[in-house]
């Protein structure tokens, strides 16, 4: 018998470097894992390099590589993919940012560029796109909010170009910039002019939502100004269910990864509860997988949380969160006529603080695969299995291969 359907299971940074904590074992070795170790035990495991060896990924970039659609060629920026996972329908053309509610004091400076992480920021976001006005300069926009306190803007108009740079100083204590063209052609002149304008009406707009007054009130920090960066421009991607003739969907808390998806043309899942950090609602995730299993031959699921302690530089609480997925794994055990193929989009190492260029385990579990002699999930477990090294964007071709769905080369 052969599998008819694919479930990718992404494990956003779970991957490491050795961590003295824990005798230099990466959070992965040392955390125990007795579901992800059956399906090593049962499946086919190697490493991969999502774009290539040596090549730091962002977790858009690996995403896109992963599902088969190569950077180099499709990607275009952050911003557009944020705005499409925000609920923005980004048409070909248009201009897509990723923001930050952000905190900034009477001198213009960055007092904290993620408003005390406010969360529940609808109001302020339907007041922007009432009240902002960029009529003058024949731009049209659209402004939603995401996670937490993210949000995407989206520009339309004739003459917009994205060579743009970003009000954001990257860090607290600085001086809120302002937008630059980054070249001298009139298109990404007038954007920056658009940017400068939205950003002024929009602190503006915000200065006075109840919201914040009552934030500041209580002491906690306004979310009185947006950080804009990511500029990018929409571009075509070809629709999975014609690249691939599978109908798909996508399962994410991140805002990022939900639009990959939907730019492709996967259908997004919403779950209640999920957050993309500790605190999510794993299992709900897991059943919403399953179901959608019996009406798609392919899903795109991704966990994040572990990625979030790799960032926070917490070995710890990265291994602890580690089997905390491995228990809400346990279900996918049971899939019947499901190929799953469990791996990381990147290397989170706690010693780095961000993502790095390491390779990272993958995990191709169901029927017809070549078991290997690998018994444990992790980096060097993976790294002696029968898939060896491969690139992201080999993935999705062995999958297609091991479901009887790839096409013949040759005669």
């Amino acid at each position: 018998m052969t599998a008819e359907k694919i479930l990718l299971c992404v494990l956003d940074g779970i991957s490491d470097r050795p961590c003295p904590e824990f005798g230099y074992r990466t959070p992965l070795q040392a955390a125990h894992t007795p579901n992800l170790d059956t399906l090593a035990r049962e499946g086919i495991c190697g490493i991969m390099d999502t774009i290539a060896p040596g090549i730091r990924p962002g977790s858009d970039t690996a995403h896109l590589s992963l599902l088969g659609y190569p950077p180099e060629r499709y990607y275009t920026g952050r911003g557009p993919i944020e705005a499409e996972g925000c609920g923005i329908h980004m048409e070909r053309g248009m201009i897509g940012f990723r923001v930050n509610y952000a905190t900034i004091d009477d001198e213009g400076i960055v007092t904290d560029r993620r408003a005390g992480r406010i969360s529940d920021t609808g109001a302020l976001s339907r007041a922007i796109q009432e009240e902002v006005d960029l009529s003058s300069l024949g731009v049209e926009f659209v402004f939603r909010s995401g996670a937490g306190h993210r949000a995407a803007l989206a520009f339309r108009g004739e003459g917009l170009g994205a060579a743009v740079s970003s009000n954001d100083p990257k860090k607290e204590g600085a001086i809120l910039h302002r937008f630059e063209a980054l070249t001298s052609k009139p298109e990404d002149r007038k954007t920056a002019e658009a940017l400068n304008d939205f950003a002024r009406q929009a602190g503006e707009i915000l200065r006075e939502q109840p919201l914040n007054q009552e934030r500041e009130k209580r002491g906690d920090q306004p979310a009185n100004m947006v950080l804009i960066r990511g500029a990018g421009q929409m571009g075509h991607y070809e629709p999975f269910n014609e690249k691939y003739g599978m109908k798909g969907s996508v399962i994410a808390a991140a805002t990022l990864i939900t639009g990959i998806g939907t730019v492709v043309g996967l259908t997004r899942v919403d779950v209640q509860g999920i957050t993309g950090s500790a605190n999510t609602n794993l299992e709900g995730k897991i059943r919403a997988t399953i179901s959608e299993l019996e009406k798609a031959d392919f899903v795109l699921l991704n966990i994040k949380g572990a990625d979030e302690a790799g960032h926070d530089g917490n070995a710890q609480k990265k291994k602890e969160f580690i089997e905390v997925i491995d228990q809400a794994l346990a279900p996918l055990q049971d899939l019947e006529n499901c190929l799953i193929a469990f791996c990381a989009d990147h290397s989170t190492p706690c010693s780095v603080k961000d993502h790095s260029g390491d390779p990272v385990p993958l995990l191709i579990h169901g029927e017809g695969v070549r078991v290997d002699g690998v018994d444990r999930y992790d980096e060097i477990a993976c790294a002696g299995g029968g898939l060896h090294r491969i690139r992201g964007e080999y993935l999705m071709p062995v999958l297609l291969d091991l479901v009887n769905r790839s096409r013949k080369y040759g005669a």
